[in-house]
């Protein structure tokens, strides 16, 4: 990737040592350029991480039936992982908001590695375990800290930064599974290697990302800021990240129905076929990774709340009429709840950063880990109440979630001038 000594963006992803004067007041960013290529580099990081991650959920038929597991035993796979991956972020973010540790990323995906090749050289229940906690915590590693680097990227847009960010784990998250079941599936276990391809690009691009942070970041931190912030009391902040709370729980367990339960739903109420239910849920998809990278725009023009309020509110009568609705009207419908209430995702990061300033890793690790963790807690729960009502029951339950969103009437405003 070619650098421009004389670009505004200053940083390159290029591993060649820097030269011993680049002209640092020409190269560094003034603090208010969106810098497209760390954005870019650390949403495209973020695709590989949670690319490998999907992966790791899709290939739990192969393992079970090579070592003849139980569904008890993926559960402790499926757990061990979730935990690494989801409790570690608020401490490693808290951790590195007070002591910096810039190789932090690189190295992580680096551990990353390790726990890709245990997973495909391993010969035992016990080493798939070991395999998926130790990519759990790589990915409880990259989470708080990329999140991080695109805020200093960001130039005030923090919102577009994290839209941007989310939508590379996205796009991962959506290719895991076509990967596992194109190549892995078929081949066996062994073809897990693979994927350290993906670590090994990705370890290349966060290495460029850690140079840039070393060279220019602490020129641009200063200044990534909008409008006149508010100082809020103690127990206003206790209020803003309850309501956050409700919102991220309502938001990811509507979700967590809609990615892990659509299928059953579809061909249950309307008796489409496997496939026929699969497009349906990649519309579904497409719909959030949409959303979520317009939340963010929208939310640096409009404000944080603006884009919250409408997020739930604005899904809520969908949601509602969803589980009425005949297949045409319920795709339609899918398709504007992700458009909609996708857009909530950033927001709800930025606002969170901005209500507690100065601990853009706790925040980060926080939302992510809530994020993983509710995804995966809402997932077994909803598939416990299916069991005992039934699916279409659950849907008609889920409907309500949305309207959870009135609690955004609660939050503070974060600045004076939005």
């Amino acid at each position: 990737m070619p650098a421009d000594a004389a670009s505004p963006h200053g940083g390159t992803l290029d591993i060649s040592p820097p030269a011993p004067d680049m002209n640092a007041g020409a190269v560094a960013n003034d603090g208010r350029t969106f810098i497209v290529k760390i954005v870019g580099a650390v949403a495209f990081a973020h695709l590989l991480n949670d690319l490998i991650q999907a992966t790791l959920p899709a290939i739990y038929p192969l393992l079970k039936d090579k070592y003849a597991l139980n569904f008890t035993q993926i559960g402790w796979v499926a757990l061990v992982y979730q935990l690494t991956a989801s409790l570690l972020q608020p401490w490693i973010g808290l951790y590195t908001d007070k002591h910096p540790k810039p190789y932090l990323l690189p190295t992580g995906m680096f551990v990353t590695l390790i726990g890709v090749g245990l997973l495909a050289g391993g010969h035992s229940y016990l080493m798939l375990i070991v395999g998926g906690a130790v990519i759990g915590v790589g990915s409880a590693t990259f989470h708080p800290e990329a999140s991080r680097i695109a805020r200093m990227a960001s130039g005030g847009r923090f919102g577009t930064a994290q839209s941007a960010f989310q939508v590379g784990g996205n796009t991962g998250s959506a290719f895991g599974p076509l990967i596992a079941s194109a190549i892995i599936v078929p081949i066996g276990q062994l073809a897990v290697g693979w994927l350290a391809i993906a670590a090994v690009v990705a370890i290349w691009v966060l290495w460029g990302v850690t140079r840039w942070r070393l060279h220019h970041a602490p020129k641009t931190v200063a200044k990534t800021s909008t409008g006149t912030r508010i100082e809020h009391s103690r127990s206003e902040i206790v209020r803003a990240l309850t309501v956050i709370g409700v919102l991220m729980f309502a938001k990811f367990v509507y979700i967590a129905a809609l990615n892990n339960y659509f299928t059953f739903y579809l061909i249950q109420r309307f008796g489409v076929t496997i496939q026929e239910s699969q497009i349906y849920l990649f519309c579904f998809m497409a719909a959030v990774a949409a959303g979520t990278f317009a939340g963010g725009p929208v939310g640096d023009r409009v404000g944080r709340k603006a884009v919250i309020w409408i997020s739930f509110l604005g899904v809520a009568p969908f949601a509602l009429l969803m589980p009425y609705a005949d297949l045409f009207w319920t795709c339609v419908i899918a398709i504007v709840i992700g458009l909609v209430m996708s857009s909530a995702f950033a927001a709800l990061v930025v606002y969170a950063q901005e209500i507690v300033p100065g601990r853009v890793g706790l925040v980060s690790g926080i939302m992510f880990g809530l994020m993983f963790g509710l995804g995966g807690i809402g997932a077994a729960g909803l598939g416990h109440l299916a069991d005992l009502y039934g699916i279409i029951w659950v849907y008609k339950l889920m409907a309500f979630l949305p309207l959870l969103g009135l609690t955004t009437a609660f939050l503070p405003r974060t600045h004076a001038v939005q």
